[in-house]
C-alpha cells in the first residue's frame, strides 16, 4: 500500500526515511528487533513515544543521530555528546572475534532462555501499560475515561447501525425459535412447563452468546493498537457493553412475543420477561469472555456446547451425587427454577397438592424467585469483570 516510510522523533528530527522494505533491515542493523506478532511501524512509534524501551545500549534520543551517521549527514554541535554514547556502546561487542566457532555458536538452551526473558519482559511491559500509572514520556495529554467513554459510545453506536441487517436476522431467528418451541413444548400442569422452559434456556443462551461474540471478535487488532497508544481499555469495554444492553432489553421481548402466546403458560408475561432479561445479561457476559480469550472458531464451538451441557447438568436429580451439586452453581439451574416458580405460583385450589409435590421433587422453593434473579445478575457481572481482565492481560489479536 505504501512505498516509503518516514519516522520522526520529538522535535521533527528524522529517524528513518526510505523504502518500506528496508526499514526492518535498518533497525535490526542498529540493534532494534521487532518482537513476534507485532506490527513493525507500531513498534518503532512506541519506541519514539517512550512507551516501549529499545534494546540495551540504545536510547530513543540517539535514533536521529544514528540516522545522520548512517547517511553521512553532519551532526549538530548540541548532539555531539550522543555520538560519544553511540561509539561507547558499539565498541563493547567487538572485543572477541577470534574465539572460534564454539564461542560464537549459542546453544539451544541459551536461545530458549533468551526467548523466555524476552516474552517475560513483553508481558511485564503490557502489565505496566494496562495496570500501572507510569509517567508518559511523550508529554501528551490523554483524555479521561469518561471522555473516551462518550467517544466510544458514539463510535460503537455507528458500528451497530451499520450492522442493522445482521441485527434484524438475529431478531428473526429469535422469533422463529419462540414460535417453534412454543408450539412443540406444550405446557404440562404436572411439571409446570419445565420442558418448554428448558428448551427456552438452551435456545436463548445459544443465540445470545453467538451474537455477543461479534462485540469483541471483529476488532481485536484495532483495540490492541489503540490501547498501546494510551486508549482506555475500561472505556472501550464499558461502551461495548452499554450499547449491547439494547439487545439485552429487546431480545427477551422478541422471543416472548412468539413463545408466550404459542405456549400459553400460567405465569405472567412480565415474570417471564424479567427472568429472560437476567438470563440474557448473564449469557452475554459469557459470550464476551469467549470472544476475548478464545479464537473465533473455538469461541463459537464453546458458545454452542456450553448451554446444552450446563442445562443437562442442571436437570440431574439428587441421586446423581456430585453432578447434582455441580448443577446447583450452573446458570441454567437458576433460570429454570425462576421460570418454574413463577409458573407454580399461579396454581391454586386443588392444584396446591400437585404443586407442593412437584416442587419437593425438584428441590425448588417458592421464596427463591428473587434469589435466582440475583444469582443470574451477579454471575453476569462477575463474568464481565473476568472478561475485562482477560482483555487487558492477554492482549489477544
Amino acid at each position: 500500500m505504501f512505498d516509503e516510510l518516514i519516522l520522526l522523533a520529538k522535535g521533527g528530527l528524522i529517524v528513518y526515511h526510505g523504502s518500506i522494505k528496508k526499514v526492518e533491515e535498518y533497525f535490526t542493523g542498529i540493534g532494534i528487533t521487532v518482537p513476534e506478532r507485532v506490527n513493525p511501524p507500531d513498534h518503532y512509534i512506541d519506541i519514539l513515544e517512550g512507551i516501549v524501551k529499545p534494546s540495551p545500549g540504545i536510547s530513543r534520543e540517539q535514533l536521529p543521530v544514528r540516522w545522520m551517521l548512517h547517511n553521512g549527514y553532519p551532526v549538530p554541535p548540541d548532539m555531539l555528546h550522543l555520538c560519544d554514547q553511540i561509539s561507547a556502546s558499539s565498541s563493547a561487542p567487538t572485543k572477541a572475534t577470534n574465539g572460534g566457532a564454539a564461542a560464537t555458536e549459542s546453544s539451544f538452551a541459551g536461545e530458549l532462555w533468551q526467548d523466555m526473558r524476552c516474552n517475560v519482559e513483553l508481558k511485564k511491559d503490557h502489565m505496566k501499560l494496562n495496570f500501572l500509572n507510569e509517567k508518559d514520556l511523550s508529554n501528551r495529554t490523554t483524555p479521561g475515561i469518561l471522555r473516551q467513554y462518550r467517544y466510544f459510545l458514539g463510535r460503537v453506536g455507528k458500528q451497530r447501525l451499520r450492522e442493522a441487517r445482521m441485527q434484524a436476522v438475529d431478531y428473526l431467528i429469535l422469533l422463529l425459535a419462540g414460535a417453534c418451541l412454543g408450539t412443540l413444548a406444550k405446557e404440562g400442569d404436572e411439571t409446570f412447563g419445565a420442558l418448554g422452559y428448558t428448551y427456552t434456556i438452551i435456545a436463548v443462551s445459544l443465540l445470545c452468546k453467538i451474537a455477543a461474540l461479534r462485540s469483541f471478535t471483529m476488532d481485536r487488532l484495532e483495540h490492541w493498537r489503540e490501547s498501546a497508544s494510551g486508549m482506555s481499555s475500561l472505556a472501550y469495554f464499558l461502551s461495548k457493553d452499554t450499547i449491547d444492553h439494547f439487545n439485552t432489553v429487546i431480545k427477551p421481548l422478541v422471543y416472548l412475543s412468539m413463545f408466550y402466546f404459542f405456549n400459553n403458560p400460567r405465569s405472567s408475561f412480565g415474570d417471564n420477561y424479567v427472568v429472560l432479561l437476567c438470563l440474557v445479561y448473564c449469557v452475554t457476559g459469557i459470550g464476551y469472555a469467549f470472544a476475548i480469550f478464545l479464537e473465533p472458531s473455538p469461541a463459537q464451538l464453546w458458545a454452542v456446547l456450553l448451554p446444552v451441557v450446563l442445562t443437562l447438568i442442571a436437570n440431574q436429580d439428587k441421586e446423581s451425587g456430585f453432578i447434582y451439586q455441580v448443577g446447583k452453581v450452573c446458570y441454567p439451574k437458576w433460570a429454570l427454577e425462576a421460570f418454574i416458580i413463577a409458573n407454580a405460583k399461579r396454581y391454586y385450589g386443588v392444584w396446591l397438592i400437585t404443586r407442593c409435590g412437584s416442587l419437593m421433587a425438584t428441590g425448588y422453593d417458592l421464596t427463591s424467585w428473587h434469589a435466582c434473579l440475583i444469582y443470574l445478575v451477579v454471575a453476569g457481572l462477575a463474568i464481565r469483570i473476568i472478561a475485562f481482565v482477560f482483555m487487558v492481560t492477554f492482549q489477544k489479536k
